[in-house]
Order: C-alpha cells, then sequence, then structure tokens
C-alpha cells in the first residue's frame, strides 16, 4: 500500500508532491494532459504576456500618436515561447528532480482507499484530489452547432478575426476582451448580472465600466440574457432579450466547473453546493483519509491559492496535523491594465457578518505617483471595523494594483489597523502609497493634506 497518491499535475499537486517530499514521503502523482495544468498552459501566464504586449502597443500609441497593433499571430507566438519554456523550466524539469511514481492516467476510485489508473488498481493511506477545473458551458439553444471558443482556443487561435463577442462580465471576459481590442479586433462584452464584476464594490465596477467602453473603446452590455446562437452571414448571431450582435468569434466566459469524475461516490466524498468537492477548514473530504486541494474544491480558483493548499493538504495528510488558510487575506486580481485588485471583504459582506463598519474611497487623483505617470484613473476603496479600526477589505482598481494589493493581504493577514498603516513610512512617490493615503482619509480630507503628511 501506497503512503499518498496524489490526483493531478497543476499547482495545487506540485506543492502537495514538493511537500511530501520534503517530509520524507515518496508520492504517486497521477495525471493527464499537459503537465503544469491550467496557469502555465492556457490560464495566467499566456493571458498575461498577451496583456503585457497590448499594455505595450497601448502605451506606444499614446507616445506617438497612432494607433499601434502587433502582428497577430506573432503575438501568439511570442506568448506559446514564454509557456513553453516555463512549463519546461517549473514543471517538467521540476518534477523530474523529484522522488515519485508518476502515472500518465485519469484516476477513478473503486473503493475509500483505492483508485484505479489505466487497469491498474493504487491502493493508499492517504490521498490528495488536485484535479483542477474546466471551462463551464451554459445550455445555449445553437450554441454547439455554431460553435465557439473558450480560454484555450482564444489564447492559441487557428484564424484572424475582426470581431469577438464575450458571454461574461467577471476576470476573463474582462481579460479577454482587452487582450483582443489591442490587438486590433473588435470585442464587446454581454452579462448576465446587472454589472461587470459582481461580487466587488460597485464603485470598483463602475469604474472600471467607464474605463472600458471609454479608454478601450469595448461596449458593455449588461442585464443581458443569451436566448440561442445561429449562424450569421459572415459570422455568428448572439440573440438576446435586446437584441441581437453578430461577431466573427463568440467567447465564453461563463466560470469554470469543479473535475470531479472520479467515481467519488466509491470512496464516499461529498460535494458541495458549488460543485466541487466538500472540504472543510483543513482541507478534508468527508473521507478522513482524502483530501482536496485548488479548483476541484470550487471556491475561488487561484494559482497561488492552489499552491499553497496542495501544501497544506500534504502536510494536514502525512502528519496529521490541522493547519488552515486565512482565507480573509487571499488576494485577486483581474489583470486587465490598470489592474483591478481586492482582498478581504466588501463593505456588505462585513456588514452581514456583524461588524460596525467605517469606509472611504480615495481617487487615484489624489496619489501623487498616479499623477506623475499620467495614471490618474481609478480609486481605491477601503473598509474597517468602526470600533476597532482593523482594516477589513481593500479593493483598488489602478496603476500597479496587482502589486499593491500584497501589502494589503499582509495587512489583512496580521490584522493590522489603519494606524499601523499610517504610522508605517510609505516611500514617496510610489503608487504603494495609496494604501497609506486611503487609512489617512478616515482621519481627513485627502485632497487638502500635503504630499508628505
Amino acid at each position: 500500500m501506497e503512503d499518498l497518491v496524489i490526483i493531478g499535475y497543476g499547482a495545487a499537486g506540485f506543492a502537495a508532491l514538493i511537500r511530501a517530499n520534503e517530509l520524507g514521503i515518496k508520492p504517486v502523482v497521477v495525471g493527464y494532459g499537459e503537465i503544469g495544468g491550467t496557469c502555465v498552459n492556457v490560464g495566467c501566464v499566456p493571458s498575461k504576456r498577451m496583456l503585457r504586449i497590448g499594455e505595450l502597443y497601448n502605451y506606444s500609441s499614446k507616445v506617438i500618436g497612432k494607433k499601434l497593433f502587433p502582428e497577430f499571430f506573432q503575438a501568439f507566438q511570442d506568448k506559446a515561447e514564454i509557456v513553453n519554456s516555463l512549463r519546461k523550466e517549473k514543471y517538467e524539469d521540476v518534477i523530474n528532480s523529484y522522488d515519485i511514481k508518476l502515472k500518465i492516467g485519469k484516476a477513478y476510485f473503486t473503493s475509500p482507499n483505492a483508485v484505479k489508473v489505466n487497469g491498474e488498481i493504487i491502493e493508499a493511506k492517504k490521498f490528495i484530489i488536485a484535479t483542477g477545473s474546466s471551462p463551464n458551458i451554459p445550455n445555449i439553444k445553437g450554441l454547439t452547432e455554431v460553435g465557439f471558443w473558450t480560454n484555450v482556443e482564444a489564447l492559441s487561435p487557428d484564424k484572424t478575426i475582426s470581431s469577438l463577442a464575450i458571454i461574461g462580465g467577471r476576470a476573463l471576459a474582462l481579460e479577454f476582451a482587452q487582450m483582443y481590442k489591442r490587438l486590433g479586433v473588435d470585442t464587446t462584452i454581454l452579462q448576465r448580472s446587472g454589472r461587470i464584476l459582481p461580487d466587488w464594490e460597485p464603485e470598483i465596477s463602475l469604474s472600471v465600466k467607464n474605463y472600458l467602453e471609454e479608454n478601450d473603446s469595448i461596449p458593455i452590455f449588461t442585464n443581458v440574457r443569451v436566448k440561442e446562437v445561429r449562424k450569421g452571414n459572415g459570422g455568428k448571431i448572439i440573440v438576446t432579450d435586446k437584441g441581437e450582435v453578430e461577431a466573427d468569434e463568440i467567447l465564453l466566459a461563463t466560470g469554470r466547473k469543479p473535475n470531479v469524475d472520479l467515481n467519488l461516490d466509491a470512496a464516499g466524498i461529498e460535494l458541495n453546493d458549488k460543485g466541487g468537492i466538500k472540504v472543510n477548514e483543513e482541507l478534508r473530504t468527508s473521507n478522513p483519509n482524502v483530501f482536496a486541494a485548488g479548483d476541484v474544491i470550487g471556491g475561488p480558483m487561484l494559482e497561488a491559492l492552489a499552491g499553497r493548499q496542495g501544501s497544506i493538504a500534504a502536510e494536514n495528510a502525512i502528519m496529521n496535523v490541522h493547519r488552515k488558510i486565512d482565507m480573509l487575506s487571499v488576494p485577486q486580481v483581474v489583470f486587465i491594465e490598470p489592474n483591478v485588485a481586492k482582498v478581504g471583504l466588501t463593505a456588505l459582506e462585513a456588514v452581514k457578518e456583524g461588524y460596525d463598519i467605517d469606509q472611504r474611497v480615495v481617487k487615484m487623483d489624489n496619489i501623487a505617483k498616479a499623477r506623475i505617470l499620467r495614471e490618474n484613473y481609478g480609486l481605491i476603496k477601503m473598509v474597517i471595523d468602526k470600533k476597532f479600526r482593523n482594516i477589513l477589505g481593500v479593493q483598488m482598481f489602478g496603476k500597479y494594483a496587482a502589486e499593491v494589493i500584497n501589502e494589503a493581504a499582509l495587512a489583512l493577514r496580521f490584522r493590522a489597523t489603519i494606524d499601523d498603516l499610517i504610522d508605517t513610512i510609505h516611500v514617496f512617490p510610489t503608487m504603494g502609497e495609496s494604501l497609506r493615503i486611503a487609512a489617512l482619509a478616515f482621519t481627513g480630507d485627502v485632497s487638502k493634506m500635503s504630499c508628505c503628511v
């Protein structure tokens, strides 16, 4: 009987196998498809490179006063080179440097302590499920017949297009809309909810919508119900309750679903209300010998979170300890440019949890570095516990927000107060200083404060 079987070799699986080796265990690792999972192959790495290319051309266009676009397929080739090199260096080479038994194939549970892989039964004392997620495909009339893209096809297109209609209004939709717009493709966003980024602060959602419409010329339609899809004369037609939209291609950005096709019933493993594997704070499933980590849980689907969960699942499984993750301090970013970033609770969430809150919104106009960069679009919002002055949540739309949010995450991790931020000297001028200025906004009008306050 094996000590540990890890199912999946994406971010969570890799972190788990590395930690297992550090703890003296040689695990069996079962995986299929491209090694490294979603992030390095068809997620974080390629999409952020494509956004970076668009950012550079957009900036150059502003400098010379003439619209510039990268050559379509050359941009994707540049992306492919980075993906291939990082996959080799960070996954293929890494897995060969650890002491594991690698099995290529799909795993299915046959009992609470055994899985079948390619006809082979593997029994183990402990299991970690880290099988990730896949694009969620909504049931829309005509969609299958007409055809569509997910993030996979959109990151490796086999044709040039002049227009793209995106169904969805969260992170993936916004990133791909700006990505393709800056490739010279007309993009349109169709969002079912009343606003894009519906789980974010309303001020952030509105500011992002206005920016994308005004600066990137991306039409965004909200409260839209897609009724059917059909072929047009030269493209594909999306029929909604508010009219029709025609485009060369359709991109589905309608969320992701956990990969739970593992015959979980045989192992006594329950699912949660999100369709993912149900776990407690220690990542233990309803089967005491099985743990789960990463996207397969159905919670926030973030590469860094998946990696940390993989490590903690391995520790809890092998050492029988009780490590947990502080979910309050897990940051999230939408990598449009400028970035949108958040950590902690929204004002509404904090009130629902019983906090007596105070909140402030500071426009980027009040941040000296944003003015210096001439990137003063956006805002930062901070929510605190009024009684104890602890920071409960921070959301930011602005230049380098993806970098700034890490300090906010650390502040939440240590339950810091606004006074801790105010008393911490920040380099002037930096975008990181925006956190201190947001904290200062609780003490007075920051528009009337000097730069050296």
